[in-house]
Order: structure tokens, then C-alpha cells, then sequence
């Protein structure tokens, strides 16, 4: 439920309205690596974009995902046999199981044992999928994508945290990614990422999202501490974790509310001092209403003059993921506010379904796989009919073929233009190349979502990717498939290599016939 809106440019007429921001007082096989960008690519690998993206509309959508050289041909070859090992441990089940396992064994606790394993994931499932230990590393893999014609979204991957030190430690380093997105090539960062759990404690976003609940159960239901907000929940959200009353925050739970406002909008001042888009992660249903929260009082003060900086994630596998989209989207628009969004499948299957039958509720995800694509295709055709009208921005973050190609297709249809600021595909780094590639060829702006963060702190990230990717099979299965038949075209093409060296008479005759 949106409470009363009050313009930024108004702020200072309120003074109640910014005290509680302003004042105390109110109380995630060896050196597997990902796809490598360093060589030059094969001509066929590279289609060369044109001068003037902004001028130039996109007149065929249609994404080329058979012809593996070009999708492919930019990578080596060792890089490419690395990365589809890497797959195809990480399409295992079982493997996945067993890794999992002992990375949440006490076998950790060891500190031989954990070294050990900790040098073994960085050297595979770390390589892959995140951009580095370092600001340095990261910033050499942005470089390297952009070269290939991608854009990053730096993310420095820390999760959920239990006290302000760590939060104040996880903003520094939050801020340290948009200093880095500032140091590099214009437009080769496309957003820093940000989790309000590494700024706030878990326990308090928890507290937070029960509270909101209620509220929206109970209008009367007052809470002091509130800034106002766009709509959070739908009639069909789910509202079970809070079947009782909560108490209400005590003077020191609302000091560190406050100390959490202070770190994101110290985030989002720096974001919009360097004109860098910043894109607020989505978590579980049981601490999602606080992050919402968190995200929408600071788009209401930061996305101005259809330049949204603060970007929320949707999650479409949710049942009130499309109903809260729209109400949310145009209840920002009826007041003025550019609002982006960030859309996603979801990461949370397991355990939501688990927690909703303990309780003895309905899952709040969709029944089907089915059912959570029509949502997503849904709200992806709802944000880019916006975009059309000049409304909003949207990332298309997906990993499934078909949806893409839909989108890419609705965007088409609906005249938006190459190089347009509003649209954004991504993909995970590491995951899903050939849709990326196919995008790209298209002409579309495709970013790869770049974790980066010494690897005993990216564990938890490791863990979720593990998890996520017995959802991604189809696709990872599109890419073994494409990079089989890369990596076998190279190797006929090397055969009959060496067969023409060792017949010198008939590499003469080949000649001849050319």
C-alpha cells in the first residue's frame, strides 16, 4: 500500500519527512576458466556494430543461435573444452550434491581441509562464474567483455550479514564497485549491484517485513519509522510468515534502521555523483517486503528527470510477481517517477516451498515451469510497451532461449532503438553464452553479471549458483551442445590441416581448384 508521495524537490518544505535520514535521534580438471576474451576473434565471430547505435532502429530480432562459429569462434579452444567441462560438472546433480555437501560440512572447519577446498573452487567453479578476487581482476574482466561487445554489472558478492561492523565494511565495498564502474571505459558497466542484506542486518530486514505485513493487513496498523514507499504487496502476495501481531521495533532496532537508510542512500548519492545505475537484488518472500522497501523510498528520492538510477528486481516466479510489477510501475508513473526494474525467474524454489508447507500455506510460486515463463514473458512485454511510451527501463535478466527471443522480437515490434539506455539483456558470467552472443549479434546491449570478492566471501554466491543451475539445463545443455560442435569443427578443420602438410601434391591440387 503507497503511502503519500512527496516530490524530492519538495523534501526540504518537510522537514519531518528527511529527519529520520538525517538525524539519530530516531533511535553470496585444474583452472577451469570461464570463456576467455583475449584473442582476437575469427572474422566470422564478430559482427561489426554500427557508429551510430542511437540512430538506428532494430529491424530483425530474430537471434542466431545455430551457427556455432560465430556465435563461438572469438573463444580458444582450450578456454572453450575448460568452459564446457565446467557445464557439464555443474548440470551434475550429484556432483553438485556432493560438492555442496562438504562445502557445508564441518569438514570447513579444518583449516588444511578448508584451504584445500577453497583452492580447488577457485580454480574451477570460481574462475567461472565470478570476475575476480580483486577491484584489479574485476576491472581486466570488464575490459575483456567489453571487447567482445558485452557490459558488466559488478556486483561485490557478500550477502547476509548479522551486525552494523560488517555493514559498514560491505558499503565500502559496494562503494568501492562504483568508484571502479567511474575508473572504467565509458559504458562498459552498465550497473552496480547491491544486496541490502550486506547492508543491514538479517535479523532486522526480517523484523522490518513483518511489520510492513501487518500493516498491510491491518492500515491502522502505525509505524513511526516509515518513509514513504510504492506499493509492496498485491491482494495475492504472500503475508503467512507473520500470523501474529509484532511488536513493534525497539530504540535500538530503529537506530539500526536508520544506520541501514544512511548506507544505501550514502550508496545511491555516490551512484548518482557518478551517473552509475545501481540495482537492488531480490531475496527470499520472508525478508523480500523490507528490501522492496528499502529500494522504493530510495528510488522516490533518486530517480528524477526519466533518469532512473535505483533499480528494483522482480521476481517472476513469484504468483504476484506481474500484479505487484504493475501496480508498483504505475503508481510510480502516475507520480512522476521513472522506475527501472530487474527482471528474474527467481532462486529461492526449494526452500520457499518448504517454508509454505511447514506452515501449512500454499507455495507462492507458480505450480509450473510453465506457468513461471508466461509471467516472466508476461512482465517483460508490460515493461518494454513502457519503454515504447518513454516510460521506465528494464533489465531482461533470463537465461531461457524462447524468452529472449520473444522479447528481442516485442522490442522489434515496438520500434526501440539499438543502443537504447532503457533496455538491457543479461546473463550470469559464465551461463547462457550463446543466448548472450546471439543478443549481441542482434544488436542488442547484453551484460554479464560480474560477482567478484576473495573466495571464502563468494562461497555462499557459489553455493546459490550450484543450486540455480538444475533450473538452467535446458540452456547449459544449448551451450555444451554449441560448443560440441564448435570445438569439432576445429578439429576437422586441424585434421585436414595436417593431412594437407603431410600430401604436399594434393594441397597443390587443392590450390589449383580454387
Amino acid at each position: 500500500m503507497a503511502t503519500k508521495f512527496l516530490s524530492p524537490k519538495l523534501l526540504n518544505t518537510f522537514p519531518s519527512f528527511t529527519r529520520f535520514l538525517n538525524s539519530a535521534s530516531t533511535a553470496s580438471l585444474a583452472a577451469v576458466a570461464p570463456l576467455n576474451f583475449d584473442e582476437k576473434p575469427e572474422p566470422a565471430a564478430v559482427e561489426k556494430q554500427p557508429t551510430s547505435l542511437k540512430q538506428e532502429s532494430i529491424t530483425n530480432a530474430t537471434l542466431d543461435l545455430d551457427d556455432h562459429q560465430r556465435l563461438f569462434g572469438s573463444i580458444p579452444t582450450l578456454n572453450l573444452l575448460r568452459s564446457a567441462a565446467n557445464l557439464g560438472l555443474a548440470a551434475n546433480e550429484r556432483f553438485v550434491d556432493f560438492g555442496m555437501w562438504i562445502m557445508n560440512s564441518r569438514l570447513m572447519e579444518t583449516s588444511l581441509v578448508r584451504d584445500a577446498i577453497l583452492k580447488t573452487v577457485k580454480h574451477t567453479f570460481f574462475q567461472h562464474f565470478c570476475a575476480g578476487e580483486t577491484t584489479e581482476e574485476a576491472a581486466d574482466c570488464v575490459r575483456r567483455i567489453h571487447d567482445k561487445g558485452f557490459r558488466g554489472m559488478l556486483v561485490y558478492a557478500v550477502e547476509h550479514t548479522s551486525d552494523n561492523a560488517g555493514c559498514d565494511r560491505n558499503l565500502e565495498g559496494s562503494l568501492g564497485s562504483v568508484e571502479l564502474a567511474k575508473s572504467l571505459p565509458a559504458s562498459s558497466v552498465s550497473f552496480v549491484i547491491a544486496k541490502i542484506t550486506a547492508i543491514c542486518p538479517i535479523g532486522l530486514l526480517k523484523r522490518v517485513s513483518d511489520l510492513l505485513r501487518w500493516q498491510y493487513k491491518d492500515p491502522s496498523f502505525y509505524l513511526p519509522w516509515k518513509l514513504n514507499t510504492l506499493p509492496i504487496f498485491s491482494d495475492s502476495s504472500a503475508l503467512y510468515h507473520t500470523l501474529e501481531k509484532p511488536a513493534p521495533l525497539s530504540p535500538k532496532e530503529e537506530s539500526d534502521l536508520q544506520l541501514a537508510h544512511q548506507r544505501l542512500l550514502k550508496l545511491c548519492q555516490k551512484c548518482v555523483q557518478d551517473n552509475v545505475a545501481l540495482t537492488i537484488d531480490a531475496e527470499d518472500t520472508s525478508i523480500q517486503p523490507a528490501i522492496d522497501y528499502f529500494t522504493y523510498s530510495s528510488a522516490i528520492m533518486y530517480n528524477q528527470d526519466d533518469n532512473p538510477i535505483v533499480f528494483g528486481t522482480i521476481q517472476a516466479y513469484l504468483r504476484d510477481a506481474k500484479e505487484r510489477l504493475f501496480m508498483t510501475t504505475k503508481t510510480a508513473q502516475s507520480l512522476g517517477i521513472p522506475m527501472g526494474f530487474k527482471l528474474v525467474r527467481g532462486a529461492y524454489m526449494s526452500s520457499e516451498s518448504k517454508l509454505a508447507s511447514l506452515l501449512g500455506y500454499d507455495s507462492p510460486i507458480h505450480n509450473s515451469i510453465r506457468e513461471t515463463h508466461a509471467c516472466y514473458n508476461d512482465c517483460a512485454s508490460f515493461m518494454l510497451e513502457r519503454i515504447a511510451d518513454g516510460y521506465g527501463a528494464v533489465v531482461l535478466a533470463t537465461h531461457n532461449v524462447e524468452s529472449g527471443q520473444l522479447a528481442a522480437s516485442k522490442a522489434c515490434d515496438l520500434g526501440i532503438q539499438k543502443g537504447n539506455q532503457k533496455l538491457e539483456f543479461a546473463q550470469l558470467y559464465g551461463m547462457s553464452e550463446a543466448l548472450s552472443f546471439g543478443l549481441r549479434n542482434a544488436g542488442f546491449q547484453v551484460s554479464k553479471y560480474l560477482p567478484y570478492g576473495p573466495v571464502d566471501m563468494v562461497m555462499p554466491y557459489l553455493l546459490r549458483r550450484a543450486e540455480e543451475n538444475r533450473g538452467l539445463l535446458s540452456t547449459s545443455s544449448l551451450d555444451s551442445v554449441l560448443m560440441g560442435k564448435e570445438l569439432k569443427r576445429r578439429l576437422k578443420k586441424l585434421q585436414f590441416a595436417k593431412s594437407a602438410m603431410a600430401s604436399p601434391s594434393s594441397m597443390k591440387i587443392e590450390i589449383g581448384t580454387h
